[in-house]
């Protein structure tokens, strides 16, 4: 994916694939084409039923022939990210350094674009590996306001996508996101911070919050990219980019009577955004 005897330096590369540099430098154990294979099916059932956990997942790989452990399963779940959806006691507490955020969104209506967005990490399989993705949403019309690729869980990559939307679309009222490691962070909290942005943080049982970058993935995966094996990073950024294009610009949803996510944020019908393309 990267050349790093090519012409071009390898900060050039990954600005070009949309990957960050410190997940180039770092070196990760690599993962058999078995795991590959188990890692691809986890994430199918995880989006089928994400009230799976290592457990059921397990039982459910030994019914369909595959002899591995719930420990196996486990240890995969969690380099992939993935962890199942469910009210429970907190099991996931960041490091204390991390700067935990109360919950701002209680009984609040969302009536209006950039008064909440939220984003989140999914797992993309490839043909050959897999990257993360992580998404920033405008939540009152869906739309997918940012997105980066990684091939870590590190925190940079998510800066980079928040800096982006930030740039492109001004910033938010309030930004809302589960108590990930990659959220808590004060790299993460100081670019909230720094533009005024309000931020609140799912707590105990408040995952149901993040269900529409939940259903952008489900939307995203079942539509794109379990359709194509990505060869490398530089066709799943190509491939996402467009399939993102057409979720913000084509996209009908039923939620918002048939409109698309940039007629909804926009305030305007596809035929007004047409004309000022």
């Amino acid at each position: 994916m990267i050349d790093r005897d090519g012409k071009l330096s390898v900060t050039r590369q990954c600005e070009l694939l949309g990957l960050n540099r410190s997940g180039v430098y770092y070196t990760p154990r690599p993962v058999s084409p078995e795991d590959l294979r188990l890692m691809r099916r986890i994430d199918e059932l995880h989006l089928q039923h994400p009230f799976y956990g290592s457990r059921r997942i397990a039982q459910q790989l030994t019914r369909e022939g595959l002899e591995v452990g719930r420990l196996h399963i486990t240890t995969l779940m969690r380099r992939m990210g993935i962890e199942a959806l469910y009210r429970k006691p907190r099991t996931s507490i960041p490091a204390r350094e991390n700067s935990i955020r109360p919950y701002l969104l209680g009984g609040l209506s969302i009536e209006r674009p950039n008064q909440v967005w939220s984003s989140d990490i999914t797992y993309v399989p490839m043909a050959q590996g897999f990257l993360y993705l992580v998404g920033i949403i405008d939540v009152f019309s869906r739309k997918v306001l940012s997105f980066k690729l990684s091939n870590t869980l590190t925190t940079d990559f998510c800066i980079d996508a928040l800096q982006e939307a930030l740039n492109r679309y001004g910033k938010p009222e309030i930004f809302n996101t589960d108590q990930g490691s990659q959220f808590t962070s004060e790299d993460w909290t100081d670019v909230l911070d720094s533009a005024g942005v309000r931020i609140s943080m799912d707590g105990k049982g408040r995952w149901v919050d993040n269900v529409f970058i939940e259903r952008l993935w489900r939307s995203v995966k079942y539509e794109e990219i379990y359709l194509h094996g990505y060869r490398d990073g530089r066709e799943a950024r190509q491939r996402l980019s467009a399939y993102f294009d057409f979720y913000n610009r084509r996209r009908l949803h039923q939620s918002h009577d048939y409109r698309t996510p940039d007629e909804v944020y926009f305030g305007v019908r596809d035929s007004q955004l047409a004309e000022a393309a």
